[in-house]
């Protein structure tokens, strides 16, 4: 039984954070290859790197959005909304606590799920390590995928990692490990916290689409579409400008 679905997003509210990211998305030149390969219609999962700045992904919601008229509903950190005036904004772009039950429900009723697996530890690693895949161990969003029958989407944004510079070190490690809280050693343009003015584009690949469902085998089935998007994000990760 499928848990009743979040509220649906405040579509003024998702219009007007698309107009306040137009400078963001003119100071990168941001741009969206593979648009095509973003379904109109039915349940899929656009599952994205997790970069340090974070907002690329709402660069590429926004171009989505544009595409193909539908808003996807994002999973964030449980932490977003125990914030309560986060929280109401959080809600009102359609973001939903990540939980297996209401993204299912979600995709039972049709609409897209947005999902970063590596999330902030992703996020955190070095510069020294970019362009690597941190989803050992992240297999929720392809089980989500593999019972609700829906394709996976994978994008990513290789340059998103060069907006910053991410210093390896011990405290941040030991930090995220023992209390999941993300405090990392970086810099941006200079000496400054600003972004550098890289010029971003997101890539999308051809969706993944899952096999038939069969719980007998679920455990192989997971850990070979695991494999399979893992593979796929790398090498959008390895592409170039």
């Amino acid at each position: 039984m499928h848990l009743a679905p979040p509220p649906p997003p405040d579509l003024d509210a998702v219009l007007r954070v698309g107009q306040a990211l137009l400078p963001l998305s003119a100071w990168h030149r941001h741009r969206v290859r593979g648009l095509a390969h973003i379904p109109q219609e039915g349940p899929w999962i656009l599952v994205t790197n997790h970069s340090l700045a974070t907002y690329d992904g709402f660069l590429l919601g926004r171009e989505v959005l544009r595409h193909g008229r539908r808003v996807v509903r994002g999973l964030g950190d449980k932490r977003i909304f125990q914030v309560p005036g986060l929280r109401d904004f959080a809600l009102s772009l359609g973001l939903v606590e990540a939980n297996p039950g209401a993204a299912e429900a979600l995709l039972a009723r049709g609409e897209p799920v947005g999902v970063a697996p590596g999330g902030m530890w992703e996020a955190l690693r070095p510069s020294s390590a970019r362009a690597t895949v941190r989803w050992d161990g992240r297999k929720g969003f392809v089980r989500l995928a593999l019972r609700a029958g829906a394709p996976l989407v994978l994008a990513a944004c290789p340059a998103a990692d060069a907006l910053y510079t991410v210093y390896g070190n011990p405290l941040t490690d030991a930090l995220y490990a023992r209390a999941h809280l993300p405090l990392p050693v970086a810099r941006g343009w200079g000496p400054t916290l600003l972004p550098r003015p890289v010029r971003l584009t997101h890539h999308i690949a051809p969706p993944l689409v899952p096999p038939p469902w069969d719980p007998a085998q679920e455990d192989a089935q997971v850990d070979a579409l695991h494999a399979r998007a893992c593979t796929v994000m790398a090498e959008l990760l390895s592409r170039g400008d």
